[in-house]
C-alpha cells in the first residue's frame, strides 16, 4: 500500500493487520506516516495504491453511504481535539453520532438532544472523569478536560475502533499515563479495537502487548512490546541508521 503527495510519498510499501478488539502503539519520528496512516484506517482517505479491507470490505470499493456508515463506527481522537469552542460540552459529545442521522435531525438533536441521550452522555463524561463539566462551554476547559471531552465523544460513536493521533503529546507526564491508561481499560471494558500512535516508549511497552515501529513510511519492526529492546526503538528515531534488526 502507497499513499503520495505529488511527488512525495507519505506511505510506501506499508504492510499491516489488525485483529478486531487488538490494541496496538504505532511508534515512529514525526512525518514517518503515522498520522497517514490512521486516516487510512478511519476511512479518511485512500491510498494511492493498494486497499484497505474493513472486514471483507475494501474502503474505496463502498458507496458513500456505506462508507460514512463505516466511519460512523470509527472513532477518531486527533491532537487538537477538534471541539468546537462555542458549544457545550454535551453538544459536543452529542455530536459524535451526527454521521449516522439526517442533517435535520442532526440540528435537532443539537439543539434539543432527547433526555435519554443527555443521560447517556453524562454517563460516559462520568466515565472518563468530567460529568460536572456536561454543560460548560468547551472553550472554558483545561487541555486535559478537552482531551477527556474528545475521548467522550468518541465513545458516544458506539466505535467498534478507536483510533488515536498523539493523544498525549501535548500533556504532562502524569496526564498521559492517565490517558493512555484511560483508553486502554475502555477498551477492554467496551471491546473495541484500539490503535493509538506514541513517542513514549515506556508507555506503549506498559499499556500495548503489540508495537509497530514506521521509519519513512515503511514498518520498520511489528513484535510484542516485551520483546522491543532499548535499540530497536533508539535506531527508529535514529536519522543516520537505514536498516534495522529484529
Amino acid at each position: 500500500m502507497r499513499v503520495d503527495y505529488g511527488a512525495q510519498f507519505a506511505l510506501k510499501d506499508m504492510s499491516l493487520k489488525v485483529e478486531a478488539g487488538e490494541c496496538l502503539a504505532l511508534l515512529g519520528p514525526s512525518g514517518a506516516g503515522k498520522s497517514t496512516l490512521l486516516s487510512l484506517l478511519g476511512g479518511r482517505r485512500f491510498a494511492s495504491s493498494g486497499e484497505v479491507h474493513a472486514g471483507d470490505r475494501a474502503l474505496d470499493t463502498l458507496q458513500a453511504k456505506a462508507l460514512q456508515r463505516l466511519r460512523s463506527r470509527i472513532g477518531f481522537i486527533e491532537q487538537d481535539h477538534h471541539l468546537v469552542p462555542n458549544l457545550r460540552v454535551s453538544q459536543n459529545v452529542l455530536a459524535g453520532r451526527l454521521g449516522r442521522l439526517s442533517f435535520s435531525a442532526s440540528l435537532r438533536r443539537m439543539l434539543r438532544p432527547p433526555r435519554h441521550e443527555l443521560e447517556k452522555v453524562l454517563s460516559i463524561l462520568d466515565r472518563v472523569g468530567v460529568g460536572e463539566k456536561i454543560f460548560t462551554r468547551s472553550d472554558r476547559l483545561s487541555g486535559g478536560e478537552r482531551q477527556r471531552v474528545a475521548i467522550a465523544r468518541a465513545l458516544y460513536q458506539d466505535p467498534g475502533a478507536l483510533l488515536a493521533d498523539e493523544p498525549v503529546a501535548s500533556v504532562d507526564p502524569a496526564r498521559a499515563r492517565d490517558t493512555i491508561e484511560l483508553l486502554t481499560r475502555l477498551a477492554e471494558e467496551y471491546g473495541f479495537t484500539l490503535i493509538v500512535s506514541l513517542h513514549n516508549l515506556e508507555l506503549a511497552r506498559e499499556y500495548f502487548p503489540r508495537l509497530v515501529g514506521i521509519r519513512e513510511g515503511g514498518v520498520v519492526f511489528d513484535q510484542a512490546s516485551l520483546t522491543l529492546s532499548d535499540a530497536d526503538f533508539q535506531a527508529l528515531y535514529n536519522l543516520k541508521v537505514t536498516s534495522f534488526e529484529s
